[in-house]
């Protein structure tokens, strides 16, 4: 399942329908342009807080358990969050965490 959801990530990211970084994954999220947040596990306190109030007041679905180093290998930049702007990957990676 784990290395199915980071192979399906990097795709993502190839295709173009992702961004990365927090401010960036905010603006979208607000905006509802993004679909899928993904946080790494290992992100600091106050971006946890910050992301989860606003993934819970736009009700965009957030997935918070792999670490940065998993995300890293996964899409070849250091970022700990970012955003699925495509709502077809969206699913497909939520559908890839429920198996």
């Amino acid at each position: 399942m784990k290395d199915e959801f980071l192979n399906f990530l990097g795709i993502a990211l190839r295709a173009g329908k992702m961004t990365s970084g927090t401010d960036l994954t905010i603006k979208g999220i607000r905006d509802k342009s993004i679909k899928l947040v993904i946080m790494a596990s290992d992100c600091s306190e106050r971006t946890k807080k910050t992301l989860n109030d606003k993934t819970s007041y736009y009700e965009v679905p957030i997935i918070d358990v792999f670490s940065s180093d998993e995300l890293k290998k996964s899409i070849g930049k250091d970022r700990k969050v970012m955003g699925i702007t495509d709502l077809g990957i969206a699913r497909r990676l939520k559908e890839i965490m429920q198996n």
